[in-house]
C-alpha cells in the first residue's frame, strides 16, 4: 500500500441498524477499486470486515474492523461498525476517530432503531455525514419512503445528491445531481439523464442548488439575484454545508450489484474533510488545554481507540494519530499509565490483514501489537511533551451476570481473563460483589455478554459458567433484643466453659460492640473472642444466609471458668448468644432500591408505568425530554435484574434506563419469606454436596 499523508486521508465510520448493507459496501469498495479480485458474503463468511470466527458464526459484525481503500491517489479509511444494539460501545470508539460518517439505511425497512440510536451518536461527535439508502434493488424498495423515514428522526436537513433510476428489479443505476448525468451499474460511465426522469431530476438539482447557495454569502447573492452558480460553486457551497452539519446528502446503491459504487467515492473524497481541514484536536497538557494541528512535526499525540487480542500475535493496538508521526521501532510515552512502550512493527490493518509500514503519517489510523500496559482510550505522547486526549462517554451497562469459572484451572484465570476483556471494551466492567460473594460481568445485554465468555474461552482459554446474580440482601433488627448462651463441654481431660449475656439493637453504625460487664464476671482478654464468633455470624447472617447491617451488640454479663474457660469457648458462645438475640430482636430482610430513570418514546409511556407497578416501583415523576418521555422510579433491584431485555421488547429497542443504588428497604413479608425458603434450600443443598 502507498504512504498517504494527511491531506490525502478520510476517516469515514460506517454506521446503521444491524443488516443495512455496511459490510458489504466495504466488500464492493475493495472489489471495484482491484484490493480483492472477488465479492465476499456475509452469509458465506468470506468478507473482509467479518473475520473472525463468532462473526461468521453469527453472520453479523460484532467490532469494528478497519477496511482502507485507495481511490484516486487517495486513503479511505473505512470503519465498519456493528448494528446490534448490544455492541454500541464499538459505535461510540469509531465514531470518536472518524470525521465523517455514512449512514447506511436499508431501501424497504427504512430508519430502524440502530439508525436512530447511531444518529444521535453522530449527533454527539458533531460528525459530517451521508445517508445512503441501500438495497434498491430489493422487492418493496421504496427511495422516497425510506428517504422520510430518516428525516423524521433528523432535524437537519436531507438534500438528495442523487436519484435512483428505477426501483426494486429494475434499478439501473444513479441519476446525479451535480453533473445531471446518469450512471448505469457502478458508476463508472456517465449518460444523459433518460427522458421520463428529466423533470424529476431537475426540481431535485434546483432544490440542491439551493442548499448549496446557503454554504457562502457570497454564493446566496448571486444565487437570489438570479445568477447561474457554476458547478464548482455548487460543489464548493455544498462542500460548505455538508462538513457545517446544515444539511444531509443522500446518495443510493445496491452494493451487492456494486451499483452507485463510485459516485459515493467521489464524494466522500469531495465532501468529507480529510484530518486537515477538521481543525484542531483538543488534548490536556501539563500547562492545561491545548490545540492540536494534525500536523506530521507537531508533538505526537495518538489515541487508542480499540485493542484486541489475537491468539496468534497477541494484543493488537489500534490508534489515530493526531499530531506527529509514528515509525517502527520508537518508543513512545503512555500519557495515562505514565510508562513508556516500546514499539516494533506497525501496520496498517485491512480487515484481518496487517500490513507493515514505514510511516503513519497525522491523521491516519493504524496498529502496533505486543503492547505491555496500553488499554482502549489512552494517549502516545513524547515523553517530555505528555498530552492526553479525551475519552468519549460510553453508556452505563446494565445487563448483569454472575461468572463462575469450570473447572479449578479456570478459577486461576477468571480474574485475569476479565480484566483484559474491560480493557478491550469499555461498555464491559466486573467487580466482586462482597455481599453475595459473587464474580459480576456487565454488560449491554445477552448477546454482548454472550460473546464476551466466547471470547474467553476461545482467546483466552478460560471456560466460564453463567448465573442470574443474586441480590445482595441484608438482615437487621427492628427492636432490642437480649439472649444468653452457656458452652460447655468436657472431654475427660481439660474441657470447655463460657457464659455470654447480651443484648442487639438497631444502629445507625454498620456494627458497633461495647463491653458493659461490671464486676469483673467475663475478663477483658475474653472480649476479642466474643467479638470474633459475633462477626463470623454478622457474615453468614442468622435467617436467610445474608449479611447482618446496622447493629449495636451490648455484652453485659456471663460466667468463666478459672481452668476451663478458653477463647475458643467464649467465641462458640458469642456467636450462639448472638443468633438468639438477633432472632428476639424483630429481624427483618432488607433489599437494596435503586433509583430509575427510563427514557422511551410517547406511545409506550402507558405501558411503561403499568410495567414498573408490577415491579413495586414508586414512579417519582414523568417528564419530556427532546420529544422523549422520562420516567423517573425507586424501584427494588430484585425486580430489575433483567429489565433490558425486557424494556427492549417492550419499545422495539427505543427505550433506555440507567440506575444507581438508592438506599435499603425492608422486604415485605411474604416476599421476604420466599426468599428465605429459597436460601435455605440452597444452604442445604450445598450442605448435601
Amino acid at each position: 500500500m502507498k504512504e498517504y499523508t494527511s491531506e490525502a486521508i478520510r476517516n469515514v465510520a460506517m454506521v446503521s441498524h444491524s443488516g443495512a448493507g455496511k459490510t458489504m459496501l466495504a466488500e464492493a469498495l475493495l472489489h471495484v477499486t482491484g484490493a480483492t479480485t472477488r465479492l465476499g458474503k456475509v452469509e458465506d463468511g468470506t468478507t473482509a470486515a467479518d473475520f473472525e470466527d463468532e462473526e461468521i458464526r453469527r453472520r453479523l459484525s460484532l467490532s469494528t474492523a478497519v477496511i482502507p481503500i485507495e481511490y484516486k491517489n487517495c486513503k479511505i479509511n473505512l470503519l465498519d461498525t456493528p448494528g446490534y444494539t448490544d455492541f454500541v460501545g464499538e459505535v461510540i470508539s469509531a465514531l470518536r476517530v472518524a470525521d465523517g460518517a455514512l449512514v447506511l439505511v436499508d431501501s424497504v425497512a427504512g430508519a430502524e432503531v440502530g439508525t436512530e440510536i447511531t444518529w444521535q451518536y453522530c449527533d454527539k461527535f458533531n460528525l459530517p455525514r451521508f445517508v445512503v439508502v441501500n438495497k434498491m434493488n430489493r422487492e418493496n424498495a421504496n427511495f422516497r419512503k425510506a428517504l422520510d423515514s430518516v428525516q423524521e428522526i433528523s432535524d437537519k436537513r436531507l438534500i438528495p445528491v442523487q436519484i435512483p433510476w428505477g426501483e426494486k428489479a429494475d434499478f439501473k443505476g444513479v441519476i446525479d445531481l451535480l453533473s445531471m448525468k446518469a450512471y448505469a451499474a457502478d458508476g463508472k460511465k456517465a449518460e444523459n439523464v433518460p427522458a421520463d426522469l428529466a423533470d424529476e431530476a431537475e426540481e431535485a438539482r434546483m432544490a440542491l442548488i439551493e442548499a448549496a447557495a446557503e454554504g457562502e454569502d457570497a454564493l446566496l447573492e448571486k444565487y437570489l439575484e438570479g445568477g447561474e452558480l457554476t458547478a464548482e460553486e455548487i460543489s464548493r457551497g455544498l462542500r460548505a454545508v455538508v462538513r457545517s452539519g446544515s444539511y444531509v446528502p443522500v446518495f443510493v446503491t445496491a452494493v451487492t450489484a456494486e451499483i452507485g459504487v463510485f459516485p459515493l467515492m467521489d464524494a466522500i473524497l469531495s465532501l468529507l474533510p480529510s484530518p486537515l481541514e477538521v481543525g484542531a484536536a483538543l488534548a490536556q497538557g501539563k500547562e492545561g488545554e491545548e490545540k492540536l494541528t494534525p500536523s506530521d512535526s507537531g508533538p505526537l499525540a495518538a489515541y487508542i481507540w480499540k485493542t484486541t487480542a489475537d491468539p496468534f500475535v497477541g494484543k493488537i493496538t489500534y490508534f489515530r494519530v493526531y499530531s506527529g508521526i509514528i515509525t517502527p521501532d520508537s518508543r513512545v510515552w503512555n500519557a495515562n499509565k505514565n510508562v513508556e512502550e516500546r514499539f516494533g512493527v506497525v501496520s496498517l490493518i485491512r480487515g484481518k490483514e496487517s500490513i507493515s509500514v514505514k510511516v503513519v503519517h497525522s491523521g491516519d489510523i493504524a496498529s502496533v501489537p505486543k503492547l505491555s500496559v496500553t488499554v482502549t482510550g489512552d494517549t502516545f505522547c513524547d515523553r517530555g511533551h505528555a498530552l492526553t486526549l479525551a475519552k468519549p462517554e460510553y453508556p452505563n451497562a446494565l445487563y448483569q451476570v454472575a461468572v463462575f469459572p469450570k473447572t479449578q484451572a479456570d478459577a486461576a484465570k477468571i480474574s485475569p481473563t476479565l480484566t483484559r476483556l474491560a480493557e478491550e471494551d469499555p461498555t464491559l466492567t466486573w467487580k466482586q460483589e462482597q455481599a453475595t460473594n459473587q464474580t459480576i460481568l456487565q454488560g449491554m445485554g445477552d448477546q454482548h455478554i454472550d460473546v464476551a465468555i466466547r471470547k474467553a474461552e476461545s482467546k483466552f482459554l478460560t471456560s466460564l459458567n453463567l448465573e442470574i446474580p443474586k441480590v445482595p440482601y441484608q438482615e437487621a433488627i427492628t427492636r432490642e433484643g437480649a439472649a444468653q448462651y452457656r458452652h460447655k463441654k468436657q472431654t475427660g481431660g481439660a474441657g470447655q466453659f463460657a457464659e455470654v449475656h447480651l443484648r442487639v439493637m438497631p444502629s445507625e453504625e454498620d456494627y458497633e460492640f461495647s463491653n458493659d460487664v461490671f464486676g469483673g464476671s467475663i475478663s477483658n482478654s475474653f472480649m476479642p473472642a466474643i467479638e470474633k464468633g459475633i462477626k463470623a455470624v454478622m457474615k453468614e447472617g442468622v435467617v436467610a444466609g445474608y449479611a447482618v447491617q446496622n447493629v449495636k451488640v451490648s455484652v453485659y454479663d456471663g460466667k468463666e471458668h478459672p481452668v476451663d474457660s478458653k477463647p475458643v469457648a467464649f467465641e462458640t458462645a458469642g456467636r450462639e448468644a448472638f443468633k438468639l438475640a438477633f432472632k428476639d430482636a424483630g429481624p427483618v430482610l432488607r433489599e437494596p432500591i435503586m433509583n430509575a430513570r427510563v427514557v422511551v418514546p410517547e406511545s409506550n409511556m402507558g405501558d411503561i408505568i403499568g410495567d414498573l407497578n408490577t415491579r413495586r416501583a414508586r414512579v417519582q415523576g414523568m417528564d419530556t425530554e427532546k420529544g422523549r418521555s422520562v420516567v423517573t422510579a425507586t424501584v427494588p433491584l430484585a425486580e430489575m435484574q433483567r429489565y433490558t431485555t425486557v424494556l427492549r421488547s417492550m419499545t422495539g429497542g427505543r427505550g433506555v434506563f440507567s440506575m444507581e443504588f438508592s438506599h435499603y428497604e425492608v422486604v415485605p413479608p411474604q416476599i421476604a419469606q420466599e426468599v428465605i425458603n429459597a436460601r435455605q434450600k440452597e444452604l442445604q443443598q450445598a450442605k448435601e454436596e
